[in-house]
């Protein structure tokens, strides 16, 4: 336990995750905890007049060991998870809960923050300390400082009660993905599969004594499948069952949990003094308030509801004509798109696979960093890791100096949840003069390799290495002085702009030139491909922006309005109804296993996805107005929004970078809907 309660004495002060033992976590969260709360007491109970250093800043560097610790045990509960590790989760989140609302609802600590808050104009500080103090003030008076003590008591209780409902909601999630099995015997029903998907099932059936192939809900499982797959029957199995995930009759089921922590979000909401949970959100994030947000999204749908439609009724017809489809289904959708591009571009996804080895794209996104912003990144093997898959490499700036360490995990596996995610085992901060550098991980499931070939990416998953190494390269450029405040601790709707901004280069020849290569031969990847990449870009670019305003308008429906809900199936549909073009299919519901908005922390916030990309779309433009390697563009980048972390309000940090407000005609244009809209 003792490992998990000081410093590591490790190299460049990493987890050590080899030597900790699962039955460490929990005796060193209440040991962590007690030493947090000491510090706590030290600043309530120190006799000095409060000023910014005895109380502000005291407070943003309280409790370090417990932060590292918990980064450490949830970034593990997600990334190598088991039925051991899950139930510590449910025993330690009530008590960081507990602690949590022990600091927020302290009366001696607040009036001490307040005090500063209030001759805030009486003393000198800098933006970043000016930011820190109305983070720490609005932090109090957001989580119930004002209130009187039977309020504060039933907001203890909603907390506790949500953080366990959440939990679960994941759990539940990830136990409905495992479960998951379509085993396959007869060879014939696999046609259309790629050999290299085909290679993978039977390497996933003979892992588990079966003989034949093996499917999962995992996307590099799933995805090859529903897109391949000639035997609509066996899509439809497939997509039904990745539909219905908690959405079953048995213990597993997440509709009540959904109800309850949709509920529990507006009562807190109100209890504070907000209208809804949107309400409570959205006043620490760029849009501000929901009819800002709902505003944005209905702005984006009617100009992409045309073009969807008219895409929509071109795969319907390509579908009738190819193969007498009478009525396009959902599982229809990724099978007919493929064909369709390969018909329109002359682009299969599996021709472009030999030229995305993933070794190779991993050093292209380090080549174009270097390029950028004049990092290094270098391979180490004294770092310890959390399981085999992991690769740990060191960040060094021009002049050799350590700037982050960096961990891939690139492989889903049993006890690993689904997706991509950019994580921090360790933020970064300046204090006592040293400049703590960040550990920053990069966590995604993609095709793993098999006995005969390497991780081939798709495109798809190329551009998703490119958008978590994004957010990565938030964290590990950072250069703030308050941990609060470091990296990608920034509103949540501009968090999405480093990750999204770096998807452009993909496709950009230049760029695929340093790392588009044929795994087997070395050719670079031929410029008709390039070609194609980037005319196909915006392929069906309608149907994709409908799919995505139809979750943050689910969103938005859940918590931007306070309802009662029935039914959830219900609900989802009448919020969905207006971006909905395939038939509903009555046994899916998407609600109980939408983790970004009820596990995870995108609650209010899923429509911050479109509202990067309208920066993002912007700030590239920026950069090809330019050249996309320019290093005066991508030096004010570093400088005004990656390094900067939290320090000023957004919308100041893109400003000083771009010289201006951003154009949403920049993110219309660049997906094509412009065009196909006149």
């Amino acid at each position: 336990m003792k490992i998990l309660t000081s410093k590591f004495n490790t190299k460049h002060n990493t987890a050590p995750f080899s030597q900790i033992k699962l039955e460490d976590y929990k005796p060193a969260f209440i040991e962590n905890i007690s030493k947090a709360k000491a510090e706590i007491d030290a600043i309530i109970t120190n006799s000095e007049t409060p000023t910014f250093e005895n109380t502000i800043e005291a407070l943003d560097f309280s409790g370090e060991n417990l932060d590292r610790l918990s980064s450490i045990f949830f970034n593990l509960n997600s990334a190598e998870t088991s039925d051991e590790m899950q139930k510590i989760a449910q025993e330690v989140t009530p008590l960081l809960t507990e602690f949590g609302n022990d600091i927020a609802l302290n009366e001696d600590l607040f009036k001490k923050v307040k005090y500063v808050y209030e001759n805030k104009n009486n003393i000198n500080l800098t933006t970043e300390q000016a930011t820190l103090l109305e983070k720490k003030y609005k932090g109090f008076t957001r989580n119930g400082a004002l209130l009187s003590e039977d309020k504060k008591v039933r907001l203890r209780e909603i907390d506790t009660e949500l953080a366990q409902l959440q939990l679960t909601f994941g759990e539940n999630t990830l136990a409905e993905t495992n479960n998951f099995e379509l085993h396959i015997t007869n060879e014939t029903d696999l046609k259309g599969l790629p050999e290299g998907a085909k290679e993978a099932a039977a390497d996933l059936a003979k892992s588990k004594e079966k003989t034949g192939w093996l499917f999962t809900l995992d996307f590099p499982s799933y995805m090859p499948f529903v897109t391949y797959i000639e035997k609509r029957e066996l899509r439809k199995e497939m997509a039904i069952s990745f539909g219905k995930k908690a959405f079953q009759n048995n213990e597993y089921n997440n509709e009540e949990i959904t109800k309850k922590i949709v509920a529990l979000r507006h009562e807190r909401a109100n209890l504070l003094g907000y209208e809804t949970h949107a309400h409570f959100v959205l006043e620490e994030r760029m849009a501000q308030n929901p009819t800002k947000v709902i505003t944005f999204l209905n702005d984006i749908l009617e100009k992409a509801k045309p073009a969807a439609k008219k895409e929509f009724e071109q795969l319907a017809a390509f579908a009738k004509e190819l193969d007498g489809i009478e009525q396009l289904e959902k599982w229809d959708s990724a099978y007919y798109s493929e064909k369709l591009k390969q018909k329109l571009f002359n682009l299969d996804d599996e021709a472009l696979k030999p030229y995305f080895k993933l070794e190779n794209v991993l050093n292209g996104a380090f080549t174009i960093a270097e390029k950028l912003f004049g990092i290094t990144f270098n391979e180490v093997i004294d770092i310890d890791k959390y399981h085999s898959d992991v690769q740990t490499f060191e960040v060094l700036d021009e002049n050799k100096n350590l700037v982050a360490i960096f961990y891939t995990d690139f492989f889903p596996r049993k006890g690993k949840r689904n997706g991509a995610w950019m994580t921090s085992f360790k933020p970064q901060y300046i204090k006592d003069g040293n400049n703590e550098r960040p550990h920053v991980s990069n966590v995604c499931n993609f095709t793993p390799p098999t006995a005969t070939k390497p991780s081939l990416l798709t495109f798809n998953e190329v551009t998703t290495l490119f958008h978590e190494f994004g957010h990565g390269l938030h964290g590990m450029l950072a250069n703030t002085t308050y941990p609060s405040l470091s990296g990608t601790s920034v509103f949540w709707d501009f968090v999405e702009l480093p990750s999204q901004v770096m998807e452009n280069w993909c496709y950009e020849p230049e760029a695929l030139a340093l790392f588009a290569k044929h795994y087997e031969t070395g050719e670079i990847i031929p410029q008709t491909y390039v070609e194609k990449i980037k005319e196909s870009a915006s392929f069906l670019e309608g149907m994709a922006t409908l799919r995505q305003l139809s979750f943050g308008l689910l969103d938005m429906e859940y918590h931007g309005k306070n309802q009662p809900i029935d039914n959830i199936k219900a609900f989802e549909k009448q919020a969905m109804g207006d971006t909905s073009l395939f038939p509903d299919v009555a046994e899916n519901c998407m609600s109980v296993s939408f983790s970004h908005i009820f596990q995870g922390g995108y609650s209010s916030g899923y429509y911050s996805y479109k509202w990067a990309e309208v920066l993002d779309a912007d700030a590239f433009a920026y950069f090809q107005e330019n050249g996309i390697f320019n290093k005066e563009v991508a030096t004010k980048f570093k400088e005004n929004v990656l390094s900067k972390g939290g320090t000023e309000h957004p919308m100041t940090l893109y400003k000083n970078f771009r010289g201006q407000e951003p154009n949403a005609d920049a993110l219309l244009k660049r997906a094509g809907l412009l065009s196909k809209e006149s």
